[in-house]
This record gives structure tokens, sequence and C-alpha cells, in this order.
């Protein structure tokens, strides 16, 4: 009698349990976390861009690359909340967001320069933790400078920025019907930019003269400076671009409720960034692209899979960071990687 009673609770689980899976499996519920898997995915591979592109060519882990997402999202705001009114229409502000795009990956771009120059050039020839100590301080003092000035302005530095995420175009925030399934126009849009994104990266990378010098200095860059190609200032573009694609991450997340403008936006960005980078294998804009669509259909699968059957929303984090752990055992170097990649 008692093992009965013992197995009740797990017998009375097995119909929830079947009832959840029938519902998971239904069309509209698959769509529905389709999109929202690619969607997560789009953002993953804009976030996780940059970091690739300057490990790729340069061999230098960025811990300062969350910060940059961060003061992307506040600056993208800022000219979103002095620009955008609430007579301003949907058109306006889609046009508006474009323009942050080009600012905010200017100002960035212009800013990794300077880094890269004055900063990161001098310890090429350092053990790699010098590089590690360098970036990681620069987060610290970027966070805290980013935490003073909003708190000065009483821009909700824990919080997200609630009138950043007030200048998202209507159209966005509504309930679209595709196919068989309602989808947000927002997670649409994410779509749309990570697709443009991945488009314009992979032609800078493949049909242009300076993605090729990208290349052929992640290959080789000794052979590259042989040849007469000029690696520290290549190495001074990527920088830049890798920070600027950053930022313009940033402007995205802050009119998406599941990130927003905020201070710890900077450490929420960093991790899955890293996670992406080092599945899809470290350097390799192929292996983001990839790792970055895996790491956002099992994200979002378990998320539905927590919210509508354990009820606990804290483990899809952890599912990311699984993923990355069973990748590290079974394949070192990441999906696409190679054993050794990037460096002078």
């Amino acid at each position: 009698m008692s093992g009965v009673l013992a197995l009740s609770p797990f017998a009375d689980s097995v119909p929830l349990f079947v009832d959840t899976l029938g519902a998971f499996f239904r069309p509209r519920t698959l769509f529905g976390v389709l999109v929202d898997g690619v969607a997560k995915a789009a953002l993953y591979i804009m976030i996780a861009s940059g970091l690739t592109l300057i490990f790729g060519l340069m061999g230098v882990l960025n811990f300062a690359h969350g910060s940059m997402t961060m003061v992307g999202a506040y600056l993208g705001g800022l000219l979103m909340v002095l620009v955008v009114g609430q007579e301003t229409g949907d058109p306006t502000r889609l046009l508006v967001f474009g323009l942050g795009v080009v600012v905010v990956f200017a100002v960035l771009a212009a800013f990794g320069g300077l880094l890269e120059i004055g900063l990161i050039r001098p310890i090429y020839d350092r053990p790699p933790l010098s590089q590690i100590l360098l970036t990681f301080g620069l987060t610290l003092i970027l966070d805290e400078l980013a935490r003073i000035v909003v708190s000065f302005y009483g821009l909700q530095p824990i919080s997200e920025w609630q009138a950043a995420m007030a200048t998202k175009p209507d159209v966005l925030g509504q309930q679209h019907d595709l196919v068989v399934a309602s989808v947000s126009g927002l997670k649409l849009f994410e779509i749309a930019c990570g697709i443009l994104a991945v488009v314009v990266i992979w032609v800078f990378l493949t049909r242009t003269r300076y993605g090729l010098y990208v290349r052929a200095g992640s290959e080789d860059s000794e052979m590259a400076a042989a040849l007469g190609v000029d690696v520290r200032r290549v190495f001074t573009v990527v920088f830049a671009l890798g920070t600027g694609l950053g930022g313009v991450a940033g402007i995205l997340l802050a009119w998406d409720p599941s990130w927003g403008a905020s201070v710890p936006l900077a450490v929420e960005t960093l991790l899955p960034a890293f996670v992406v980078v080092i599945i899809g294998g470290l350097g390799t804009f192929r292996g983001t692209v990839a790792a970055g669509l895996l790491v956002g259909l099992i994200d979002a699968t378990m998320t539905w899979w927590f919210q509508n059957a354990i009820a606990f929303t804290g483990l899809p984090e952890m599912t990311i960071f699984l993923i990355l752990v069973i990748v590290l055992v079974v394949r070192p170097q990441g999906l696409f990687g190679v054993e050794e990649v990037g460096g002078h």
C-alpha cells in the first residue's frame, strides 16, 4: 500500500505531461515557438558577431563587449527619446531607428578604434591573462560610469528604461496573424534585423577586399604582413567594427521587454554572447550563426516547457549553459572551430 502511495505523485504527473506534450506539438504552438526561437537567435547572433570578429582575427577575448552593447542601448534609446514624441508615426520612428543604428555604430566604432590603439595594442605581446584583466577592468569602469550618469538623470539604472521602450512603433507591439499562429511584430522585426546583419557581415567578409585582409590575417597574420597588408590597421578596423556591431545590437534590445536598456544589460548580454561564440567555435562567423540558431531554438523550446509544464522560469537560462558544457565535452573546439585561431 505504501508503494502505491509513493508512486501516486508520479502517476498523477503522467497525464499532465502527455497533455502538455500534445499541446506542444500543435501546429500553432510549434510555429510560435519557432518564431520565438529564431527571434532569440537573431539577437544572440547580433550580440555575438562583433565578439567573433574580434577574437577571430586578434585573439582578444573582449570582456567589455557586453558593456558596448549596454552603451549602445542607452545611446540609441536617448536618440529615440529626444526625437520621438507621442504623435510621431510608425514610419518616422523606424526612420529614427535607422538613424540611431548609423549614429551608434559610428560612435562606438570610433571608440573601439581608439581603445585598440591606446589600450589593446600595447599588450599584444603579453600573456592572454593581461588582455582578459584589461578588458574586464574596462567593463567595470564603463558600467560604473553608466550607473553614475543614468542615476544622476534618473533613468532607471537597474530596471529597464521605460521611456526608451515606449518609443517602439505601435506596429511592433501588436500581434500579427501568420499562417497558424499570432506572433509579435517585434519578433518579426528582430528576425529581419538579424538576417540583415548576417548578410551584411557575410558580404563584408567574403566579397570585399578588406574582408579578404581580415580572413588572411586570421589565418596567418605574419604572411599577410609579408604580402603588404597593414595588419595593425586591420586589427584596429576589426576591433572598431566589432565594437560598433555590439552597440547596434543594443539599440534593438532597448525595445525588447525581455531586455531593455539598463546597466545590468552588460552582463546579461556578455554571457550568452560568449556561450554562442564558444559553441560555434572561436573565431568562425559561420559557427556563430549556427550556434545562435541552436541556442535560440533550444532556449525558446525550454522556455515554453518550463512556463507551461513546470512553471519555473529560471531554468531556461540554465539549459543554455548545459548546451555549452555538452559541446565542450564532445567537441572542445566548437561546432565549426579549429584548434588554434586568432592571435598575432
